[in-house]
């Protein structure tokens, strides 16, 4: 593989005196999408489709059968070397040294004041087989993926955000230790299938991958085309996350488009779906000014390494845990038909601001305005009643539980 790994990006960095502003880059299924007949924005650095047919009818189709979202755009980066799950305890909150292998955690990257500089998903890789990123490499007969070895791996494989893939490199560059060697899959594609008919779908051409639970992962073949498969999504459906080599992208993409409970769903549709799932979206929900327990993602701090107080930022995000944040995430339900959006301003009887919005939209599945903000804690309640002020309106909305609707993940002990 042609990956660059840690010591050929510090070599870049190294070269910033000549930097010069990326273009915009195209998807490995740049051509595919549009004719597709997809709607082509601009979103992280790539062309990418915000909607083919529309994002009700797409967002509904989601809902009711499956996806197929093209998210080659977010950074895939391997892990390994000497103590790499302890270095990636440095800066992750989350307990990586207890993931077994095949095991997947949603994580977020600190700064060192405890501010949410990504969020990612960790898994550890199968210990004593060759990458399954290598095509040549990978031997299909030697590796059961719903079996796998109990032996500690020494790697991991990490999906981050798009926008902040290059700047989480940096960061882990200058935090993580020599001998931890990071790699770049660039040359990886990855795709999305969400929706109650995701899984039996495309195990009619992955055979296996519906032995998988919520959280899992494992490497399976099509056409002798290595995929590294988890189930997992950012839906709130059962799904699937394929990483396939990118020169296979498009065959594969053929293959998922003929199976008929697959259309392709573009990024509108996919930010209403997660809106409705209640997860945040980084650099709107989630920013360096915002720490774990105002994000309400307490979750992701273990047991174990809240008890270690080891991880950045930990006395900050110790002692809001324990006395509660300033500001807290929740969820809205607003009154009326009138989304509100991004932006908009959470007030009080004065009209002075004490809050934001930072997501909003129309919910297709509940047929009402929704939204995300950040609240001071004593209007974090739910069936609290708050004002928002948008384009010179006063919206009244009340604080919800999330998500929204409930997720549909297969875990463990349901099947």
């Amino acid at each position: 593989m042609s990956d660059p790994t840690l010591r050929d990006y510090a070599s870049i960095i190294d070269q910033a005196d000549d930097y010069v502003e990326p273009e915009i880059l195209p998807l490995p299924l740049d051509a595919w999408h549009r004719a597709q007949g997809a709607r082509m924005i601009e979103f992280a650095g790539y062309e990418m489709p915000i909607q083919y047919e529309g994002i009700m009818a797409e967002h509904a189709w989601t809902r009711d059968s499956a996806g197929l979202f093209d998210v080659s755009h977010m950074g895939q980066l391997v892990f390994s070397g000497e103590g790499v799950a302890h270095a990636l305890e440095t800066v992750l909150p989350g307990d990586i040294a207890g993931l077994g292998e095949g095991k997947m955690r949603y994580s977020l990257l600190l700064a060192q004041d405890g501010g949410i500089l990504d969020d990612l998903m960790a898994t550890r890789l199968p210990d004593d087989q060759p990458s399954p990123f290598s095509a040549q490499d990978v031997e299909p007969e030697a590796y059961d993926p719903l079996h796998p070895s109990p032996t500690a791996s020494g790697s991991f494989y990490v999906v981050v955000n798009g926008a902040t893939k290059y700047d989480d490199v940096s960061y882990l560059i200058e935090h993580l230790p020599d001998d931890v060697t990071i790699n770049i899959l660039e040359d990886q594609a990855l795709l999305a299938v969400q929706g109650p008919k995701a899984v039996e779908a495309v195990a009619r051409i992955v055979p296996g991958i519906d032995g998988l639970v919520f959280m899992t992962a494992g490497a399976f073949h099509w056409n002798d085309v290595p995929l590294w498969i988890s189930r997992s999504g950012y839906t709130g459906e059962d799904g699937v996350e394929i990483s396939l080599p990118a020169e296979h992208a498009v065959a594969f993409a053929d293959a998922l488009l003929a199976l008929p409970e697959i259309k392709p769903i573009g990024l509108g549709a996919r930010d209403s779906l997660r809106l409705e799932a209640g997860l945040p979206l980084y650099g709107h929900d989630l920013d360096p000014e915002i720490t774990p327990v105002m994000a309400d993602l307490g979750f992701a701090l273990s047991k174990r390494r809240r008890e270690a107080a080891d991880f950045p930022g930990a006395e900050r995000i110790l002692t809001e845990r324990e006395h509660g944040p300033a500001t807290k995430r929740v969820g809205l339900i607003v009154e009326g038909r009138q989304p509100a959006r991004e932006g908009a301003e959470v007030i009080d009887d004065t009209g002075a601001t004490i809050g934001r919005l930072t997501s909003g939209g129309f919910a297709p599945t509940l047929g009402k305005p929704i939204a995300m903000a950040y609240v001071p804690l004593a209007l974090a309640a739910p069936g609290t009643r708050i004002e928002i002020a948008q384009r010179g309106k006063v919206h009244t909305a009340t604080v919800t539980a999330m998500p929204f609707i409930p997720h549909r993940y297969v875990r463990a002990g349901a099947k």
